[in-house]
């Protein structure tokens, strides 16, 4: 039954983290008034039990309808209970395992209650002094054990100081079998007592009615060999009837040859089976058993005990009406044995048996359960400690992570949300917030929506044989090295060391800075991979143009003859075609340079800070787009997914900041140092280097000088062919009696250059 209740009337404070503007529950009266919250403020609706790291113990006590899940309801229900038994309500924020009995409150039915049982678990602990706490409680049977009645309606023999009643019990537990007491031994209750002389009485009556066994002691011998055997004996029976009826079958009713002969080759030993099917006698057309013939070997045995024990030596054939006499003999025997009760207390033996009747002490144990049963109440308030020294300690954490997310937006690394299981060490990267996975089909489904890079691991430890899987987020640096199968290091909470195997990757911006560089790498490894995939191609058809070669080994073929039946002679070396290539690359290459020598003079004109904008504006333009969409996507990332997949629900966004994502994968931090490898390769010296790029830079520059790609600068090639004199031409026009210029520029190196093209 729902218990919210909106009522405007008490005051919330708020604070604004992760995106969402939240309820701050700091105080004990803020506790108190949970139900008054409009649950659209929480932060969560639910979550499980299980799976977090708070004692699943204070997780269960806290949920009041026992359904594995956290509720809205199941809070407030909670909250309103402890702080009915508390002076002093801001008690709960300290988290703490004990608590003083005078700050409980007495004025409250309950808290009364709590107060009187937690001094009788400090009575029964033989401890001093007004505090419990939950190591007092940690073992209720301790609490218990030295008690003579606790409450459960179970009884053991430390419950009367009657030696027969306490042999009864003990029978008692011996054959009904025991129910554990509070106190941690086997007990009886109602049940176990009433079936225990129920089988008593049952059994007697049994006895009483006795059959006595038609043939001694070798009866029950008799009727397991005869039950074995009746079905057979009545099919070689009807067989024989058949035969006798049509004596033209009884070749065909009879053993078959043809079996025996399919199996004699094996080990027949293994063959029972086959053997038991055939008939149990030759068959003859008599409708009797001859004793005197052999008999199936496979079911000799019970038949030569049916023979000893009922039918006699003396006798050389049975019939149908024999066989079933022996049955009849039997019956009534087997119909008592049948009708067996108070199986139970058999093992006791009649005498015993017949003595826990005579002293008939049921209503004496009866009577000790009552007692115990009464005491009832009082025993439950002693759990009811129990589970109030657990909520007191765990329930202001709850609600840290239910309510509001406080504890994982906390600045203290030291304080860890209760999703949070531990630290992934990978890739020199301490992964803070991993979180265990229960439903791999549902993070499947809703992973990629968190906006995060996300490492799927499987982790196994020496101290568990299960399998621990667990996802963490990395929020800081370069992808790095991570690949599926890379290992790592998982430690939970606890402090305990996993081995752990990266099996699934979402792919999301780590950093905008690894953004900025990931098209770059894109466009290396898509080169790398042109590179590799051209290589491969060729080396593949190099090899197998020359294993056809191999292998087909052709004769050297003649020259092919004329009309006149003699060899053709090969074509003359054609210069004029080569040389017309060897011009069309050269005018190729030359509008190349024509081309950097433009882009070139446009850049040298340009001043220096006109080039650092360009260069900064290329780079923009091949960056800019995916440190845009890493910026908008790392601006999104949010847990809220992840929690939904654990089964959650999560009523608030839970982003993950810039700022705050660098605080939660942490890379190493080296002390300023230089360090010399002894293994480094050792290169040539600094000077060596400095003359090779000198020389380089100097050709690279000499070339281009010569060539007359840096005139624009006024650094004119050397050359006569790009240095002689420019021939003017005047023409002159009727329509203008004014002399008009007109400037023909002839390059002789550009003009030899199309004439050798030619």
């Amino acid at each position: 039954m729902a218990i919210l209740k909106k009522d405007k009337k008490y005051k919330w404070e708020f604070v604004n983290i992760g995106g969402a503007s939240r309820v701050r529950i700091n105080k004990g009266e803020d506790i108190a008034h949970l139900g008054e919250l409009d649950p659209k403020m929480w932060t969560v609706l639910s979550c499980p039990i299980t799976g977090l790291e708070i004692e699943e113990k204070s997780l269960k006590y806290m949920d009041c309808d026992a359904d594995g899940k956290l509720r809205v309801n199941d809070i407030v229900s909670v909250a309103q209970w402890i702080t009915s038994l508390l002076k002093n309500k801001d008690l709960i924020l300290e988290g703490s395992a004990s608590i003083d009995l005078s700050e409980i409150n007495t004025e409250d039915a309950n808290g009364l209650k709590l107060y009187n049982s937690a001094k009788q678990i400090l009575k029964n602990l033989g401890k001093d002094g007004n505090v419990i706490s939950l190591a007092d409680t940690a073992d209720i049977t301790a609490i218990f054990e030295k008690t003579r009645f606790n409450g459960d309606g179970i009884i053991t023999e430390a419950s009367t100081d009657d030696e027969t009643e306490k042999a009864t019990i003990a029978a008692v537990v011996a054959t009904m079998g025991g129910v554990q007491d509070r106190s941690g031994v086997a007990g009886a209750g109602v049940d176990q007592i009433e079936n225990f002389y129920k089988n008593l009485s049952d059994y007697v009556s049994w006895c009483n009615a006795e059959v006595k066994a038609p043939y001694g002691e070798n009866t029950d011998a008799l009727i397991d060999a005869y039950n074995a055997l009746d079905a057979k004996v009545k099919d070689y029976f009807m067989r024989a009837e058949l035969a006798a009826f049509s004596p033209d079958s009884t070749s065909s009713l009879d053993v078959q040859t043809a079996r025996i002969e399919a199996i004699s080759a094996e080990n027949l030993a293994s063959k029972k089976e086959e053997i038991a099917a055939y008939p149990l006698a030759r068959i003859t057309g008599n409708s009797e058993i001859d004793l005197t013939s052999p008999i199936n070997p496979a079911w000799a045995a019970q038949f030569d005990l049916v023979r000893s024990v009922a039918i006699g030596e003396e006798k050389k054939a049975i019939t149908l009406a024999d066989w079933n006499g022996i049955g009849a003999k039997f019956a009534e025997y087997v119909a008592w044995k049948g009708a067996k009760a108070g199986s139970a207390v058999e093992s006791l033996g009649l005498d015993s048996i017949k003595n826990f009747i005579s002293q008939d002490k049921k209503a004496a144990l009866l009577e000790l359960v009552s007692k115990d049963a009464a005491l009832k109440e009082e025993a439950e308030n002693i759990e009811m400690v129990d589970r109030f020294l657990y909520i007191f300690r765990d329930f202001y954490r709850l609600l840290r992570n239910f309510v509001t997310l406080v504890d994982f937006y906390d600045k203290d690394k030291d304080t860890i949300a209760i999703f949070q299981s531990g630290t992934l060490i990978i890739d020199q990267r301490a992964c803070r917030f991993c979180m265990k996975v229960t439903d791999m089909g549902k993070h499947n489904a809703s992973a990629a929506a968190s906006g995060m890079y996300l490492l799927y691991c499987d982790c196994k430890t020496k101290s568990s044989p299960a399998t621990l899987q667990i996802v963490a987020a990395v929020t800081v640096g370069e992808i790095g090295e991570f690949m599926v199968g890379k290992n790592g290091i998982y430690y939970d909470n606890a402090g305990v060391e996993w081995d752990a195997v990266i099996t699934k990757i979402i792919d999301n911006p780590i950093s905008v800075a690894q953004a900025f560089w990931s098209p770059y790498k894109r466009m290396a490894t898509a080169v790398e991979n042109l590179i590799n995939k051209s290589a491969a191609d060729k080396d593949a058809k190099m090899m197998a143009k020359a294993t056809t070669s191999i292998n087909s080994a052709p004769a050297v073929a003649a020259a092919p003859a004329g009309p006149d039946g003699k060899p053709v002679p090969a074509p003359p070396f054609d210069i004029a075609k080569f040389a017309g290539i060897f011009a069309a690359i050269g005018m190729a290459v030359g509008m190349i340079g024509t081309a950097l020598a433009s882009i070139f003079k446009g850049l040298f004109e340009l001043s220096w800070w006109q080039l650092i904008l360009v260069f900064a504006g290329i780079l923009l333009l091949i960056s800019g787009p995916a440190m845009v969409m890493a910026w908008m996507k790392l601006r999104r990332r949010n847990i809220a997914p992840l929690l939904n997949a654990n089964g959650w629900a999560v009523n608030a966004a839970s982003k993950i900041s810039i700022p705050f994502g660098e605080t939660l994968t942490e890379l190493p931090k080296y002390p300023k140092m230089k360090l010399k490898d002894p293994y480094a390769k050792k290169g040539m010296s600094a000077w060596k280097k400095w003359f090779i790029a000198g020389v380089v830079i100097g050709m690279a520059f000499g070339a281009l000088w010569l060539t007359n790609t840096l005139a624009f600068i006024n650094l004119k090639s050397p050359l006569p062919c790009y240095n002689k004199p420019v021939v003017e031409e005047v023409v002159e026009t009727p329509a203008d009696v004014a002399s008009a210029d007109s400037v023909v520029e002839v390059v002789p190196c550009q003009d030899s250059l199309a004439t050798s093209g030619n």
